[in-house]
């Protein structure tokens, strides 16, 4: 029997398609998923032979914001999940709380549970007077894995603050308090403070949100298109100084380790590549904005986030981003009896 060859990758991009009705105009769920079978962005190759494939959606902006790549379903509505973030950050600030510096990172993030996190976390809480009990994200464990081993091996016990989503929870929190809104309704999208951070989003977006839902932290999610992602990362590198928006970009590009953690691709790409604004979020999200106002932002259709990290550098690569951190991020290895026997490789 003859050896399995590698297959090569090949995808041809796609144009974009346009904006599916909201769940509203259809009286049925809005949905991501296309008909039309979106491509392979990433092969799992295992001793030459393809063994799996992670298909999704990728759009890059040039410096004008115009498309300059659209593999997939760019238009259609999609939960960002954690990178909305940024935005419901900046929902904060223009709802009158002033955050600065690792705070205002903190608010933005989905940090890994280290215990600088924990630790900014409840002294936030500290200063606004604020019990943890008051926090409606569900109690976890470290996003990390090292840092959740070495948490367990402690004797700690899944917490709210330990949750990734508690420094944007306690920022949500310290603004209702100090503007008198319900603390117990924070999270009801009809809540004051959720209908700022509803205008933020579709302000940077430029398009109305899709749909509205329940992200794993409890909060509103907003979905918007890939293309709304992107230009929404674009906006708040291009935003006025002093802006919520710049205000957030320059917090979180400033602060990288408190919007991820020590061993993640968000914090090594903004302290590598200088001015670069960089989220993930769950289901296998992620959009980037660098200085220039280039960006991008995709999602891997079956959430797989092993295929974030080369997919996301070859998008870097094609943007024209040539820096170390690129091929760290990149490398995804497959191992076989305790040595390495493939990668997971992007294929556009």
């Amino acid at each position: 029997m003859p050896a399995p060859q590698p297959s090569q990758p090949s995808q041809t991009p796609q144009s974009p398609q346009s904006p599916q009705p909201s769940s509203a105009d259809q009286g049925a769920p809005t949905s991501a998923l296309s008909p039309v079978v979106p491509p392979v962005l990433a092969e799992v190759v295992r001793s030459g032979f393809v063994e799996g494939r992670h298909r999704g959606s990728l759009v890059v902006l040039g410096a004008d914001g115009a498309v300059e790549l659209a593999l997939g379903e760019v238009t259609a509505p999609v939960f960002p999940r954690s990178s909305n973030k940024p935005m419901q950050a900046a929902g904060v600030l223009r709802a009158g709380l002033d955050l600065e510096g690792e705070r205002l990172a903190l608010a933005a993030a989905s940090h890994s549970g280290e215990p600088f996190h924990r630790d900014l976390a409840r002294k936030m809480l500290d200063e606004y007077g604020l019990d943890p009990a008051l926090l409606q994200c569900p109690p976890d464990l470290p996003l990390d894995a090292e840092e959740r081993e070495t948490y367990l091996a402690s004797g700690a016990v899944p917490d709210r603050v330990t949750m990734n989503c508690s420094g944007k929870h306690t920022a949500m929190l310290a603004v209702c308090a100090q503007q008198g809104w319900p603390l117990e309704t924070y999270l009801d999208p009809e809540h004051p403070l959720q209908r700022v951070i509803h205008r933020v989003v579709e302000d940077a977006a430029g398009e109305p949100v899709a749909a509205v839902g329940t992200d794993g932290c409890g909060a509103p999610l907003m979905a918007i298109s890939l293309v709304g992602l992107a230009r929404a990362f674009r906006s708040f590198v291009a935003a006025e100084p002093g802006s919520a928006e710049r205000r957030v970009a320059d917090a979180m590009r400033a602060h990288p380790e408190y919007v991820a953690g020590s061993r993640r691709a968000d914090t090594w790409l903004m302290r590598e590549v200088p001015g670069t604004l960089s989220k993930m979020g769950a289901e296998a999200v992620q959009a980037v904005a660098l200085p220039d106002g280039r960006a991008l932002a995709f999602k891997i259709e079956d959430g797989a986030t092993r295929a974030l990290g080369p997919v996301l550098a070859r998008a870097l690569t094609l943007l024209g981003v040539d820096a170390p951190v690129v091929e760290r991020i990149g490398r995804a290895p497959l191992l076989g009896g305790g040595r390495e026997v493939g990668e997971i490789r992007a294929s556009f």
